[in-house]
């Protein structure tokens, strides 16, 4: 599947792939790629850090379920469908999203450039610890390194990402991207 270039149509599609794989998980306790990381803190990761970054930036109070510990499907669909609601009010595309990080940008770009990439990135993540289909779109794989290639040194200065994984010179976008995100592409998961 070739991913859309408009926000809310690309939300919906990693955010359905992602939700595809939540659904699919059997453990919740099974190691993740991410070091320390099991399957659950995958989900958790994705439903805490967003909500203050929107209400902080936009002004948007997203809806509460349940607690990830309580039902992680509930807490990531609650959240998925209180986005996709963002994204497709026609007011976003007046609004902007303030951060001292980053500045102003408009609310539909701060949400695809920040939320929906790590919601595509954090799909292998899911998908390699639960043993499901973890490809991703090789397309977006390659515009995401692109552009995350040109701020490598912000991005590893953030501590939010890993050191780089060396992969094979040859390697497809997605072996790259996760390479460069921290990840071992070749790690053997469930």
């Amino acid at each position: 599947m070739t991913l859309s270039d408009h926000p809310a149509e690309r939300h919906r599609q990693v955010a359905g792939l992602f939700t595809e794989r939540v659904r699919g998980t059997r453990f919740w306790d099974a190691p993740s790629p991410v070091d320390g990381w099991v399957a659950l803190d995958v989900v958790r990761h994705l439903t805490e850090w967003f909500p203050g970054f929107l209400a902080s930036g936009a002004g948007i109070e997203l809806p509460c379920g349940p607690s990830v510990d309580e039902n992680p499907v509930a807490a990531w669909q609650v959240l998925c469908d209180g986005v996709q609601a963002v994204l497709d009010d026609p007011e976003t595309a007046h609004r902007e999203l303030t951060n001292p990080h980053i500045g102003s940008l408009p609310l539909e770009t701060a949400i695809d450039q920040f939320y929906t990439a790590d919601v595509f990135m954090h799909t292998w993540d899911l998908s390699r610890a639960t043993g499901q289909d973890d490809r991703l779109d090789p397309g977006f794989c390659a515009r995401l390194l692109a552009q995350m290639e040109q701020i490598e040194q912000v991005l590893r200065s953030s501590g939010q990402f890993g050191a780089r994984v060396e992969v094979p010179a040859g390697a497809d976008p997605q072996t790259k991207l996760l390479g460069l995100i921290g990840r071992d592409p070749f790690w053997p998961g469930r």
